[in-house]
């Protein structure tokens, strides 16, 4: 079974102040996103970005065959949510977007404004795959790195701006890793041996960054270091990061000013890991993965693109 999670970029209805501005292009963009989802083949695909729920059906409706799909309720100001795409029957367990109580709110803005709550919610559901034991994912969509400013600015006035924009943006997706993981603790119930858990989806910054870090609950077993092959207390409440697993020639997953980087994570419980077979970013086996647009600081200017400018990012499991 393959699992994956996905940034489909803006995906919205035509017409739209976000999405594309006529029905060629939205047309075109189903198109080249059903054309990846049907390359990549996935199990259970957990999704970003998605503004209008009826574009998901629409995109459901081109890849053809039986999908389910469930959405968050708690999209941002400008209606983008998180969702999953399944070939297996999926329940909602949690969808949530509040702080974990003794997380006070973040300053957002210049004036002080505060939110105890993530910009996008997240979303964990149960699925049970036709092999192996159920599994329980949640998927979620980090603050971006790229920045936005008052009055729909993606420039700053000045440095100062810039500098306070960015410990803001911090400030944000720092307490939303926070509130992941704490949904992540709750899944896991100190069963990571017993429970297959999977975390996935757009967390905007890359395998070194904090707020990813902060994500795998008790540091020191990582892929790749000296305590991986010691079990420990810990691996009952551990989320691993299979970054390490993906080939380095394809490890990232957008392009940001000409510079690849991996945003997109997955991270599984104790129970899933010796159950990963392989890990990639792309498409999966031999297939060509498409290149990947260099994004900046105008993400607007992608308006009328098709696809996306993110890669997926998938395990294969054994069964």
């Amino acid at each position: 079974m393959l699992l994956g999670t996905w940034n489909l970029e803006n995906l919205y209805l035509p017409g739209g102040p976000f999405g594309p501005s006529d029905k060629a292009s939205y047309e075109a963009k189903l198109a080249a996103l059903a054309e990846t989802v049907t390359a990549l083949d996935p199990g259970l695909l957990g999704v970003q970005e998605v503004g209008d729920p009826q574009a998901l059906t629409e995109l459901t409706s081109v890849l053809g065959g039986t999908w389910h799909t469930a959405l968050s309720e708690h999209a941002d100001s400008r209606g983008i949510r998180v969702g999953f795409l399944s070939r297996h029957p999926i329940t909602v367990v949690a969808d949530t977007d509040a702080f974990p109580g003794q997380l006070h709110a973040v300053q957002s803005d210049d004036h002080a404004d505060l939110t105890a709550r993530m910009g996008r919610g997240a979303l964990a559901v149960r699925v049970e795959p036709d092999q192996g034991p159920e599994i329980v994912a949640a998927v979620c969509h980090l603050k971006s790195k790229l920045l936005s400013y008052p009055g729909g600015r993606f420039q700053p006035r000045d440095e100062g701006e810039r500098a306070r924009y960015a410990a803001y943006a911090l400030f944000r997706r720092a307490a939303e890793a926070t509130t992941l993981r704490a949904l992540a603790d709750t899944l896991l119930d100190g069963q990571g041996k017993q429970r297959a858990v999977v975390v996935l989806g757009d967390l905007n910054d890359e395998v070194g960054a904090a707020t990813t870090q902060l994500l795998q609950g008790p540091p020191g077993s990582e892929i790749g270091t000296p305590g991986f092959e010691r079990p420990d207390k810990g691996d009952a409440h551990r989320l691993w990061n299979v970054a390490p697993l993906i080939p380095q020639d394809r490890r990232f997953s957008r392009i940001h000013s000409g510079r690849p980087e991996l945003i997109d994570h997955i991270l599984v419980s104790h129970r899933l890991l010796n159950r990963v077979e392989s890990a990639g970013a792309g498409l999966s086996g031999t297939a060509t993965p498409q290149p990947l647009p260099s994004v900046d600081e105008s993400p607007a200017e992608r308006r009328d693109a098709a696809g996306s400018d993110h890669a997926p990012v998938w395990i294969r499991l054994r069964s």
